[in-house]
């Protein structure tokens, strides 16, 4: 499968985000500016540029429901942009951070956002209506290095984040006057904001990307070791599986269905993971790459069935010898970013977008046949 299309924007690309109807493309050139792009006659034409942070611009999210958009920087601010006749007005996040904030991400029904950042802390951030500001309320002590990902489980309540310590965790957000109990998820029912839910520690180095299914029943991330851990029923007895590959280690991942995860990273082009009717996960195909002979080699994987063995006592699986292929590169550097474009009727993701090193954004459609039967 082949990318839909391909626009160089910058010599260089931190993070992207679209607007809610796919017609505008926010991105930083890997400087403190956001650049505002639309698509008109075939041609992107940059409308605005939001001018407001002091140092690059390391997390961009643009809201569905309420075409907001938040920015984190290595300047220790974020800020909300709102669009006012015509203008996208900042105003500024209390975040009280003596470090650089790193991700960003809005929760699913987008009444806060969590900010990673390298002081080791986690904010989450909502809109104070009577004082008509925006604050945050700090996760502290629970991480020993930076917060490199955050996500939000689909139920609102539950965030999972990953770290330069190695470590998976799953914390509680729930905020009183913010929150409802029935939007809480269930294993979480009980839980105080900031108490964690689980620590996972399945990587021996540094850990990037985390996701939620879209059901919320599997999470999966990614290491700095060239392997990807994806784990169910996380709560007192999960189930771990480990598959490892061959290539260079990924940066970003993304559910685009209960069984399949498209990651990327420093190979240049995304890779396919899926999991087969035992729910056994396992390395696919490499997207954007001429394959020389059949598709179906799989990389080592290998699961877990006891809470112990997700502290260092699990047993990776090797990587098998796999079929030749000719490199055919879509990106010239490391992805860094990832974004669903468009779902399905069932919530399937059916196109999502990359962007990365090399200041390219690639739209790519997973309408392939080959890669119907895991959608």
């Amino acid at each position: 499968m082949s990318a839909v299309s391909a626009h160089k924007f910058a010599q260089c690309i931190t993070c992207h985000s679209w607007s809610p109807d796919l017609s505008m493309l926010a991105l930083c050139p890997n400087t403190e500016e956001v650049h505002i792009y639309r698509l008109s006659d075939g041609k992107w034409d940059r409308i605005h540029v939001l001018l407001k942070h002091d140092q690059v611009v390391c997390g961009i999210d643009w809201s569905s429901k309420t075409n907001k958009i938040v920015t984190v920087s290595h300047d220790r601010n974020a800020y909300v942009w709102s669009q006012e006749t015509g203008e996208w007005v900042p105003t500024l996040v209390i975040l009280r951070l003596n470090r650089a904030a790193l991700c960003v991400q809005w929760s699913p029904i987008e009444n806060k956002f969590a900010v990673g950042s390298g002081a080791k802390t986690v904010c989450i951030c909502y809109y104070e209506q009577d004082n008509n500001w925006w604050v945050s309320k700090l996760i502290r002590k629970k991480h020993n290095s930076s917060v490199t990902s955050v996500a939000w489980h689909p139920k609102n309540i539950l965030l999972a984040t990953t770290s330069t310590d190695g470590k998976c965790r799953v914390f509680s957000t729930f905020i009183k006057g913010v929150d409802t109990r029935s939007s809480e998820a269930s294993s979480s029912s009980e839980t105080k904001f900031g108490e964690q839910i689980i620590q996972l520690d399945l990587s021996y180095s540094w850990a990037f990307g985390v996701k939620w299914s879209p059901t919320g029943n599997t999470l999966a991330y990614v290491g700095h070791n060239s392997m990807i851990y994806f784990v169910d029923d996380v709560g007192p007895s999960p189930l771990a599986q480990t598959v490892a590959f061959r290539d260079l280690p990924l940066r970003d991942i993304l559910f685009v269905s209960e069984k399949m995860v498209i990651g990327v990273g420093f190979d240049y082009n995304p890779m396919v993971f899926a999991a087969d009717e035992s729910g056994l996960w396992s390395f696919i195909r490499v997207l954007g790459e001429r394959q020389t002979t059949p598709t179906n080699a799989r990389y080592g994987s290998q699961i877990s069935g006891a809470f112990g063995k997700l502290y260092g006592q699990s047993k990776y699986g090797n990587a098998n010898d796999v079929d030749e292929h000719t490199s055919e590169r879509s990106h010239e550097n490391c992805i860094t970013c990832i974004v669903p474009l468009k779902k399905g009727t069932d919530s399937k993701v059916t196109r999502f977008s990359t962007s990365g090193l090399d200041g390219k954004v690639i739209i790519w459609d997973l309408g392939s046949q080959d890669l119907a039967d895991f959608l």
